[in-house]
C-alpha cells in the first residue's frame, strides 16, 4: 500500500508577513544547503538528508543559499513526510522580467514566450466569491486579467508567490522566517518525517529493502517542494471548502503558469488555477505540447494535493506517492518543471521534451505504487 506526499500549508500565513520582492542580479554557482536539525533527529538521518541536498545542489548552477530546518515528528495517518516553505510575493510583471533576465537554456526561452508581456495573466478559475456563475460556485469561468474590466479582476492576476529558493533562483532576496516557531533558527523551508509508523531505508546506495522507504529519495521530493514545486491551486482547493475562496487571492505560483487544460486552452487564457477533477497538463506552449499532468487537488479533485505530478503515471520525483521497497528517481520531466520555472541546470538539458508530444507515453506504468492506510506521502 502507498503513503501520501502531503503538503503543509503554512506558507501562505508565513508569506503575508514579506514585503513584495525587487529585482536584484544573479550569478551562476551551485546552490549552498544550510542544514538545521531539530532534536531528536539521528546522525544517520542527517546524513541521508544530507546527500539528497548534495543532489539537488550539483543538479543546477544557481549562486544561491537555501536554509532548511529538518527532523522528525507525528504526522498524519499514512503521512511519510512533510514540507512547508517560507514564501514571498513579486507583481507578475517583475516576475516576467527576472524569467527572461534569468533565461539560459531552450527550455527558458519555451516558457518566457508563453508568458504574456502584461501587467497581469488571464486564467481559468471557479471556487471565488466574484464567481459570475454564483459566489463560490464549482464552474469555471475566465478571468481576462488587468487589461480588461469585466469580470472583476482578481489581484491573484497581478501577483506570484515564490517560495524562498524560487526566488533566490530568479534574482530575488527574500527574508527568511522561523515559520511560526517551526524552525528554531530563521530558515527558507522546514521538512518533517514521520518518527514512527513506517521503516526508513537510510542508504539507497544498495537499492531499497523490501517494506521501507526510500528517505534519501523523500528527502529530494521534500527539498523539490522548497525549491518550488508548489501549486496555489491548493489553496485554492482548501479553501473552497466549505466556503468560497476570496477574489482577492493571491497564490499563483511560477509552476501554476505553466498548469493548463483543454479547456482553459479554448478559452485562450494564461493557465488553468481551477480545483476540479479535469485533467490539468504540464505545458510551456499553453496545452499545444502536453508534457505530463498535474495532480488536481486533494478535496475537490483527483485525491492528490496539485503541488504533485498526477498519480501512477510514473511520472517522476514529485509523484504524490511513494510504494515500500520502491527507489525513487528523479526524471528528465522533473528537472525540466525546475528548469521552467527558474533554476539552472547543471546537467545538459533534456531539450528534446521541449516539443516531445509523445514523451508521456513511454513512462507509462514504469513505477508501480501502492498505497498505506488510502492515504499518500507529504509535501508542499
Amino acid at each position: 500500500m502507498k503513503s501520501r506526499i502531503t503538503s503543509v500549508v503554512v506558507a501562505s500565513l508565513a508569506m503575508m508577513c514579506l514585503p513584495v520582492l525587487g529585482s536584484v542580479g544573479s550569478a551562476r554557482a551551485n546552490p549552498t544547503f544550510n542544514l538545521s536539525y531539530i532534536s531528536g533527529t539521528s546522525l544517520a538521518e542527517q546524513t541521508a538528508f544530507a546527500s539528497a541536498a548534495s543532489y539537488w545542489a550539483s543538479s543546477f548552477r544557481d549562486n544561491v543559499t537555501i536554509n532548511l530546518t529538518v527532523g522528525t515528528g507525528i504526522l498524519g495517518s499514512g503521512v511519510l513526510a512533510q514540507a512547508s516553505s517560507v514564501r514571498a510575493t513579486a507583481t507578475y510583471g517583475s516576475f516576467r522580467s527576472q524569467m527572461v533576465a534569468d533565461a539560459t537554456s531552450a527550455t527558458d526561452a519555451a516558457a518566457v514566450a508563453h508568458l504574456p508581456n502584461t501587467t497581469g495573466v488571464s486564467m481559468y478559475l471557479n471556487y471565488t466569491t466574484n464567481n459570475p456563475n454564483g459566489s463560490g460556485s464549482a464552474t469555471p469561468y475566465v478571468d481576462l486579467g488587468t487589461d480588461v474590466i469585466v469580470p472583476a479582476n482578481n489581484a491573484n492576476n497581478t501577483m506570484v508567490r515564490l517560495t524562498n529558493a524560487n526566488a533566490r533562483a530568479l534574482g530575488y532576496n527574500p527574508a527568511t522566517s522561523n515559520l511560526f516557531g517551526f524552525c528554531p533558527v530563521a530558515c527558507d523551508g522546514f521538512i518533517q518525517f514521520a518518527a514512527s509508523g513506517f521503516t526508513w531505508d537510510l542508504n539507497r546506495t544498495n537499492g531499497i529493502t523490501a517494506g521501507a522507504f526510500d528517505f534519501v529519495g523523500l528527502a529530494i521530493h521534500e527539498i523539490g517542494h522548497a525549491l518550488g514545486f508548489v501549486s496555489g491551486v491548493d489553496s485554492l482547493d482548501t479553501a473552497a471548502s466549505p466556503g468560497p475562496t476570496e477574489a482577492s487571492l493571491t497564490q499563483v505560483t511560477p509552476l501554476d503558469m505553466f498548469r493548463c487544460s483543454s479547456d482553459s486552452a479554448a478559452a485562450n487564457t494564461t493557465l488553468d488555477f481551477t480545483a476540479g477533477t479535469a485533467v490539468k497538463n504540464f505545458s510551456l506552449n499553453n496545452c499545444a505540447t502536453t508534457l505530463g499532468q498535474f495532480a488536481t487537488g486533494f478535496t475537490h479533485g483527483d485525491g492528490r494535493q496539485a503541488s504533485h505530478w498526477k498519480d501512477s503515471l510514473g511520472l517522476g520525483i514529485m509523484d504524490p506517492t511513494a510504494a515500500p521497497g520502491e527507489l525513487l528517481a528523479v526524471t528528465a520531466l522533473d528537472l525540466l518543471a525546475f528548469d521552467a520555472i527558474g533554476w539552472d541546470l547543471a546537467v545538459p538539458e533534456p531539450g528534446t521534451m521541449v516539443l516531445g508530444a509523445t514523451w508521456m507515453l513511454g513512462l507509462l506504468a514504469v513505477r508501480r505504487r501502492s498505497q498505506i492506510n488510502g492515504k499518500p506521502l507529504a509535501g508542499a
